[in-house]
């Protein structure tokens, strides 16, 4: 029998070296098994406050609390009756009818790595904290619904936005496919969208805007497919999806404007805020748009470099110590990105498949330590979530006087992701398979019931 031709494996990566892409990078988890019918939800959003936002100045503020505890932050009306925030988001405030706060997240882990692991997968690291990612690790949420449902469109079914939580060193865990393996990795855009040297990679902006590029990829393909011949099926089956998906990512007008945001009128972007966070979510937001399932857009944090401490607010300049940096540095450019976000997802029609979440790691601990700071505390803490058939305007859960322990329905972040599995329409009781080929169910938690109405 006459061998099967194809490509030769350098060729392969000669081609994934043109478009600045692993070669798993562009299979789309299209071609997995048979998906599971959709649910309501289409994509989802997370916007991670790494470092850890407190609850107590945020989403559950404690006015009758100690001085030592409820700080000089005030609680402001918002937009639902009998539902107050914190008086230094006030957009966030005007749009509480399009979200539902969570005040009772709840889980163990107090250290950064565990605890950003546990948020993004839903499962416990089974080892002591470390840096970096294995592919010995559980998938991130976003892999799993990457392989499950793949992308609606030209764009990848899985994106992070401006770069890996790495404040001070290698990325955090959690935040790839582990097991599951590079084709499901998020693209990772790397780049800070409000920054004039702003590129996001091989996909989109400006690097396939001239013809010339995109010829001279389909050349190589060309010449490729006349090279020597791999006997091997799957290997040829593989080239073939990659060459497919190279060709799409090259030719498509909305694969290519999804990831320029230079595209949006001023006054849109003025709107985000001209801060990594907020041009970073209006990517996350035209990347929905062009069928993304989901985007994470992380708020960078480095703790000598850009983005300083982030939400890691054990203490920066003034008393009590963390306050002035989160009423000045943190909480103005998250307001204008999530109230943005959610303004134009309800103005376009795409909130009701699109689902937003806004979370960090953990919480902040009740009392003001020594420096004037708030510590970790991971055992009640809150985020928001709206939109892909989640109610908004309301709380779901309570805490108690210092917003220390849960007193009403605890979530868990297993809890949290199998229910956006079900709404987005992925069985939260499905199997995947780990490095040894052992079945594995993709969580262990249960949808919450009283957060869909």
């Amino acid at each position: 029998m006459t061998p099967c031709k194809g490509p030769s494996r350098r060729q392969v990566l000669q081609v994934g070296a043109a478009l600045g892409l692993s070669l798993p990078r562009l299979l789309q988890a299209d071609a997995a098994a048979a998906t599971p019918k959709r649910g309501r939800a289409k994509s989802v959003i997370i916007l991670f406050l790494s470092g850890g936002p407190s609850q107590l100045d945020m989403w559950d503020l404690k006015p009758d609390a100690p001085a030592d505890i409820r700080g000089t932050f005030k609680p402001i009306r918002t937009s639902v009756p009998g539902i107050q925030i914190s008086e230094h988001m006030p957009r966030m405030a005007r749009v509480a009818q399009h979200y539902t706060i969570v005040r009772s997240m709840s889980h163990e882990d107090n250290d950064h790595l565990r605890a950003c692991h546990y948020m993004q997968t839903g499962w416990e690291l089974p080892k002591k904290a470390r840096s970096g990612m294995l592919r010995t690790d559980r998938p991130h949420a976003g892999a799993v619904v990457s392989k499950f449902l793949g992308s609606t469109g030209a764009a990848p079914p899985f994106v992070t936005i401006p770069e890996f939580i790495a404040p001070v060193g290698p990325p955090r865990p959690g935040q790839h496919a582990g097991f599951l393996g590079a084709a499901y990795d998020p693209y990772l855009i790397d780049s800070d969208p409000n920054e004039p040297t702003y590129n996001p990679g091989a996909v989109g902006g400006t690097t396939f805007r001239k013809a010339e590029r995109a010829q001279r990829l389909r050349a190589l393909l060309e010449a490729a497919d006349r090279g020597e011949g791999i006997g091997d099926l799957s290997a040829v089956q593989e080239y073939r999806t990659f060459r497919e998906k190279a060709l799409d990512l090259v030719s498509s007008p909305a694969a290519q404007r999804a990831f320029d945001v230079s595209l949006e009128p001023d006054k849109v972007r003025d709107r985000y805020g001209r801060h990594h966070f907020g041009q970073s979510a209006l990517v996350a937001r035209r990347l929905v748009e062009a069928g993304t399932r989901v985007v994470q857009v992380n708020f960078i944090r480095h703790d000598y470099g850009k983005g300083g401490q982030g939400y890691d607010t054990h203490a920066a300049l003034g008393f009590p110590a963390h306050l002035p940096y989160l009423k000045d540095e943190l909480l103005p450019p998250t307001d204008a990105a999530f109230a943005s976000l959610m303004e134009d997802l309800h103005d376009r029609g795409m909130l009701d498949e699109t689902i937003v979440i806004m979370m960090g790691e953990f919480g902040r601990t009740a009392k003001f330590n020594p420096v004037g700071g708030r510590d970790h505390w991971a055992r009640c803490h809150s985020l928001v979530i709206g939109g892909g058939g989640i109610p908004g305007g309301r709380v779901y859960g309570a805490s108690d006087a210092t917003a220390s322990e849960p007193t009403e329905n605890p979530v868990s972040p297993e809890d949290l992701i199998a229910t956006v599995y079900s709404q987005l329409g992925v069985d939260y009781r499905s199997e995947i398979r780990d490095v040894e080929d052992r079945p594995l169910t993709i969580i262990e938690g249960n949808p919450i019931t009283g957060l869909l109405g």
